[in-house]
């Protein structure tokens, strides 16, 4: 039994698998494509993992518009470093998919870099999630640090109500 164990615990070796908790993930061209599919990015579209805090209307030093003088808007509204995303930049943050929106429908992960903030420095952004501290409560499950974001394309004008 345990010359069984040994030989099956040196297979990945053997076949040139790394066993190395480290290792890069494989390459997942089938993935990225069906992910495109559904976002509207570019296979092979930068992905960033960024941190993420929440704001709300009603916090202190939060205001009705946002850097562009757009309404901001509930769930999609988003304040970014413009170093790292330019502002007018359409977001796809897959960990938000299917949270429950203010009309009763469902988030399809699509957010607006709209905002910027003076504690958002670097890879970090901030979501906006509507009128109250209660209105955070649907975010509170998500793990705020580290998201996967996707530069998903550009905005005219307002970000979409």
């Amino acid at each position: 039994m345990r010359r069984r164990l040994a030989a099956l615990a040196a297979l990945p070796i053997l076949l040139g698998l790394s066993t190395s908790a480290q290792a890069a993930p494989a390459p997942d061209p089938v993935g990225d494509l069906i992910v495109s599919a559904l976002t509207g990015a570019m296979p092979g579209t930068p992905e960033f993992r960024l941190k993420a805090s929440l704001y709300h209307a009603g916090a202190k030093g939060v205001g009705a518009l946002d850097s562009l003088g757009c309404r901001v808007v509930a769930m999609r509204t988003v304040a970014i470093d413009s170093k790292l995303i330019p502002r007018r930049t359409k977001l796809f943050i897959k960990e938000t998919v299917g949270l429950p929106m203010p009309d009763g429908s469902r988030h399809d992960g699509f957010w607006y870099a709209s905002d910027v903030g003076g504690a958002i420095k670097g890879e970090k952004i901030d979501l906006f999630t509507g009128h109250g501290s209660s209105s955070m409560k649907p975010l509170m499950p998500l793990n705020l640090a580290k998201l996967t974001v996707s530069k998903v394309g550009e905005f005219k004008g307002c970000p979409p109500a």
